[in-house]
């Protein structure tokens, strides 16, 4: 077995290597072995300095957060105690940063005297994504070596920089073109003869310059980058004590913030979804071996915003796609809003002009369906007909090559029914993309009956090489989100039928953390679009209760957004929806009509009846195994829904409430409203077993 701390003597210098693949995280392990090794090269009158270097590709990528929730063992210091350690030693030490140097990984070199950086190396601070701050000396220390105005763009930013930014900026002494070990074993080498120790924590030459006021505004900055979590202006706080304060008493507020933010359920519903997104990919029973087909060249039928913007995917990704449609008018339409659409990222400077053109003769317009032979995925983004779906695919069939996969972008549409209007069922799935395609990050990819191995990993790996998060499900009414939305939002739909109003549901989800309430989603999309499906929903759930508020909107003329009314009104010139009079008294009127007597909602009512619909319709989705994990559900939520990152989902919300609670309510929702809430077993059988939605992985997978 390795040692995940290593030390060999080269001359008078220890080299101490971190070897702990695949990130070098600072582990337990690897925490408790650099403070025994550094110790023990201080306490050996052969060892004159000490150089600290990753193996492989890697410094530290970061503390292994896995570990957080785990009770640390008496005999493992803490790693700012190690750090300070290390920064106190009477020995030269420098750092030899070979790669990424990460959070924790960046604290570390910090406090070493002396850093020499690789050319190609980045470091950073992203704890800020992960929902606390630096808590070994990161907000502390970079102040010092950069400035506060660095230390709080690179805090707060949470992105990495380069080796050259680095130097820049004072964080690194020097950039090593060759190799950096054996740079700073010479480097080391000097520093011992000279006696040079040069501690970050006496450094004060770059923390003025900033009084309460100008830390005010950056607070406020802080605030707004961030809503309904705290670590940011915490960040600020930090920073500000750096530059008013003794380096120790400074490092106490630090360790204490970092310690109360780390705990909070927030950082852990972040650090939950930084693991949940990674574990979407793995799909149970698709073996290794089986890597699917590279798409070269693509293909996209329907030019309207999704299939322009799916195109837009393509292209963003350097993949040719033929974009078509059935008639050269419509197809210039659609080439037109594309191009309009990298026109305004031009503008904003987003994009520029160059990589705009290349991006559009990415894109050949067509309205000839055997423009399509050379295609190895094509896409089918038309209106929510099934027989229009079907006819396209059997267009599709033959005019493709026989080993072209056929992907449908349907959001609720049976695919194993679009399947059998082939010749070719193995070959085709669905890959649901969220609006606007080329924007949003989730694609569900969903698996047919009868789709080989072969042809789900290849959507799996299309969503990676589009840059998109790809989530496994299976086929079923709305798949995974939309199905748990559309109960969901009729739970919403019978609260104000009862005594709720749009605004007052709305609000309450956005105090929540969502971007928008429900209701001003339905405008969004269209009130005509949700009456659509709900037509076909009443066959599919002939004898429910079905809500009625939204036929009404739509028998108004009320469309949404695009009409400048649906359940809120839009004054000219405004996106932003205000509460509408008109719609507030035809509620009045139906529930009158429906014999129900109006009552008063809280906002704690109403958050508990949305998120009881989500997660108990989640565990039924778990149950009839149209997904892998609940975990991916969560995925599916955040990247599609606008589920926020720091509640981590309703599955993990749900188990922060109590599965037996979320149970309960669930029961008590059915007795009202009918078995869109019947409770789900699952449920019951998780809480009974003691064990956590968020961590059930199904048996045999979607």
């Amino acid at each position: 077995m390795i040692d995940v701390v290593e030390l060999k003597m080269v001359g008078p210098i220890g080299l101490v290597t971190i070897n702990n693949p695949p990130a070098n995280a600072l582990s337990f392990a690897v925490v408790k072995g650099l403070d025994e090794t550094i110790k023990r090269c201080m306490a050996d009158a052969a060892c004159q300095a000490v150089v600290v270097t990753g193996a492989g590709r890697m410094f530290v990528a970061g503390a292994d957060i896995r570990e957080f929730n785990l009770p640390k063992p008496d005999d493992v210091p803490e790693l700012h105690d190690m750090i300070m350690g290390i920064e106190d030693s009477q020995k030269p030490v420098i750092a030899a940063i070979n790669g990424l140097a990460l959070g924790g990984g960046l604290e570390l070199t910090m406090g070493c005297h002396y850093r020499l950086i690789a050319a190609a190396a980045q470091v950073g601070q992203p704890e800020v994504k992960l929902g606390f701050i630096p808590g070994a000396g990161g907000t502390q220390r970079l102040p010092r070596l950069a400035g506060i105005a660095v230390a709080l763009d690179l805090i707060l930013d949470g992105e990495p920089i380069s080796a050259r930014k680095a130097l820049e900026l004072g964080i690194a002494d020097e950039i090593v073109e060759g190799d950096v070990v054996a740079r700073a074993i010479v480097v080391a080498e000097e520093k011992a003869k000279t006696g040079q120790i040069r501690r970050t924590g006496s450094q004060i030459d770059k923390l003025g310059g900033w009084d309460a006021a100008k830390f005010a505004e950056a607070r406020k900055k802080a605030a707004a980058m961030a809503r309904g979590v705290e670590h940011y202006v915490a960040a600020v706080d930090c920073v500000e004590v750096a530059a008013t304060m003794p380096f120790a008493e400074g490092l106490k507020i630090e360790r204490a913030t970092f310690v109360t933010l780390r705990d909070s359920d927030k950082a852990k519903a972040m650090r939950y979804m930084f693991f949940a997104e990674r574990e979407v990919a793995k799909i149970l029973d698709l073996p290794r071996e089986i890597k699917g087909a590279v798409i070269k060249q693509a293909g996209v039928v329907g030019s309207g915003t999704m299939g322009g913007g799916i195109a837009m995917c393509f292209a963003n990704a350097g993949v040719p796609v033929v974009l078509l449609d059935v008639s050269d008018e419509q197809i210039a339409v659609g080439m037109k809003k594309v191009q309009s659409t990298y026109a305004s990222q031009v503008a904003r400077g987003r994009l520029t002009q160059d990589a705009m053109d290349k991006r559009m003769a990415l894109i050949t317009p067509s309205t000839d369906f055997f423009s399509l032979n050379a295609a190895d995925i094509v896409i089918e983004a038309v209106f929510e007909d099934m027989d229009l779906k079907k006819e396209i695919f059997k267009t599709l069939d033959a005019a493709c090559k026989p080993d072209a996969v056929l992907a449908s972008n349907t959001s609720s549409l049976d695919i194993n029914e679009i399947a059998r209007a082939t010749r070719r069922a193995d070959k085709v799935v669905g890959v649901h993309f969220f609006s606007p395609a080329n924007v949003m990050k989730l694609v569900e990819n969903v698996r047919t009956a009868k789709a080989s191995k072969e042809t789900v990993a290849t959507v799996m790996n299309l969503s990676k090489a589009l840059d998109k998060i790809g989530v496994l499900v299976g086929v079923g009414d709305g798949f995974v989100g939309n199905r748990m939305l559309h109960v969901a939002r009729r739970i919403a739909e019978f609260m104000v039928e009862e005594g709720a109003l749009p605004w007052q549901v709305d609000k309450v989800l956005v105090d929540y953390g969502f971007p928008m309430g429900v209701f001003a989603v339905n405008d969004l999309a269209g009130v005509d679009v949700g009456v659509s499906i709900r037509r076909g929903q009443k066959k599919l759930y002939e004898g429910r209760r079905h809500p009625v508020l939204m036929d009404k909107v739509f028998a108004m003329g009320r469309l949404g957004q695009k009409s400048k009314a649906g359940w809120y009104d839009y004054p000219e010139g405004s996106r932003a929806g205000v509460p509408s009079e008109a719609v507030e008294k035809m509620i009045f009127e139906t529930s009158k009509e429906l014999g129900l007597t109006r009552r008063a909602f809280s906002e704690d009512e109403i958050l508990a009846n949305y998120l009881t619909a989500l997660a108990n319709t989640g565990a039924h989705v778990l149950d009839e195994k149209l997904a892998i994990r609940g975990a991916d559900i969560d995925v599916i939520w955040h990247y599609g829904y606008g589920f926020p990152r720091y509640r981590g989902g309703p599955m993990f919300h749900a188990d922060l409430v109590g599965l037996d609670e979320v149970y309960e309510t669930a029961a008590k929702l059915q007795r009202t409203y009918g078995d869109w809430m019947k409770p789900s077993p699952l449920l019951k059988f998780l809480a009974d077993a003691g064990k956590k939605i968020s961590e059930y992985t199904c048996p045999t997978s979607a």
